[in-house]
């Protein structure tokens, strides 16, 4: 019972300090949910659309005015600009007001139609990858539909059936279906990945920076005479109102992806609910555990910093871990993010049993038991240490 009492004192007496510390509600509540509201609003189309290509029509005939129209009619491309020549097509490329270009040569319809197979060629910048993708897949459809329409238009020439154009012009046939993601969002795998992680800095950085603040202003021994010099139930009061916190604005977060704007999900509420709690208590664990690392405040925010920015990359949302090189692969064990996006994959998105994730499971719960290794330390900072700016 007296445990209880001081984890109160300690979790009001940290709820003051909050109060009078406007950092803590910008990068608790406000910050967070911005970045949330950014990300979500930033992919709301799900796919980027309309990214500028530019034509170097030479032919100039009605069958390649009408591959330019059907181009310009794809979802993802819009053509901005007609230009001269290949040089002016590959500036404009390199200046970065196009994404691609497609090159017709003079009298491609005419050896088109003569069965001779004209070149037409479409150059694409892979500078921004996902931009360069998706103007290489439309030009490389619409370059594939040309000699396919003079195809069909020869055989119905010849007299051919529907049916014979259509097995001779695509053998076969391709159902794809995309499980999970059916619509092929981007707003859906990027979203999901992208703003646990920055929840995941912001608390890593306050957690440290809330016991940096201890050191500097020497209130460590308040902190601690409050638990009566026990270390563990000065913690616990102290980050009870930062659990707290960060855990309405996560389930604020899952709330508004699933129930406001209806991202697929195959799992239970419990998961997501049990997933939110190991995702914070986790990085909270992970900050305190630097902390007490190197009890200083500049050092474990810049650790805690570009632990999280890291962890963004080698997730495995945007590149599969699995293709990565072995010692990178390694290392993503290191990271709560890793797990956090495992779990989810596993559980949420795909609806399988928390069985199937229960090796990233009792990772993120040893997280969150990290900081048992360093209260001694972390003790021994508040009684001893000189904080040095």
């Amino acid at each position: 019972m007296k445990f209880i009492i001081q984890i109160r004192d300690i979790a009001l007496r940290e709820l003051q300090i909050l109060r009078k510390n406007n950092l803590y509600a910008f990068c608790m509540v406000v910050f967070p949910l911005l970045t949330g509201l950014f990300f979500t609003s930033l992919l709301s189309d799900g796919v980027p659309l309309d990214l500028p290509i530019g034509v170097v029509d030479l032919d100039n005939s009605s069958t390649s005015r009408s591959l330019v129209r059907r181009l310009d009619a794809f979802q993802n491309s819009r053509v901005v600009a007609h230009y001269p020549s290949v040089t002016a097509a590959r500036i404009a490329i390199q200046e970065n007001e196009i994404y691609a270009f497609l090159y017709i040569p003079d009298g491609m319809a005419e050896k088109l139609l003569a069965g001779r197979q004209p070149k037409i060629s479409y150059y694409y910048s892979m500078a921004s990858l996902v931009a360069g993708s998706m103007v290489m897949k439309d030009l490389k459809t619409i370059t594939t539909l040309g000699s396919a329409g003079v195809g069909q238009a020869t055989m119905q020439a010849k007299g051919y059936t529907p049916e014979q154009i259509q097995t001779a012009l695509q053998p076969v046939r391709i159902d794809t279906h995309q499980i999970g993601n059916p619509e092929g969002s981007y707003n859906v795998y990027l979203s999901t990945a992208l703003v646990p992680g920055i929840m995941i800095l912001f608390m890593m950085l306050i957690s440290t920076y809330s016991l940096g603040m201890e050191l500097k202003f020497d209130t460590g021994k308040e902190l601690l005479a409050k638990a009566d010099g026990n270390i563990v139930v000065a913690i616990i009061g102290k980050f009870l109102i930062h659990f707290i916190v960060f855990l309405m604005v996560v389930l604020l977060f899952q709330y508004y992806i699933y129930g406001v704007l209806g991202f697929p999900s195959m799992g239970s509420v419990w998961n997501i609910l049990l997933l939110c709690l190991l995702q914070v208590a986790g990085s909270l664990g992970f900050g305190i555990f630097v902390f007490g690392l190197m009890p200083s405040l500049r050092m474990s925010m810049s650790i805690c910093s570009l632990w999280a920015v890291l962890s963004i990359s080698i997730a495995g949302s945007t590149f599969p871990v699995m293709g990565m090189d072995a010692p990178i692969q390694a290392l993503s064990w290191l990271f709560p993010l890793r797990h956090y996006f495992m779990i989810y994959e596993v559980t949420v998105f795909n609806g399988f049993s928390l069985i199937n994730a229960w090796f990233h499971l009792v990772a993120l719960v040893g997280f969150a038991l990290l900081p048992w290794f360093v209260v001694a330390k972390i003790k021994n900072a508040m009684l001893t240490y000189v904080y040095i700016p």
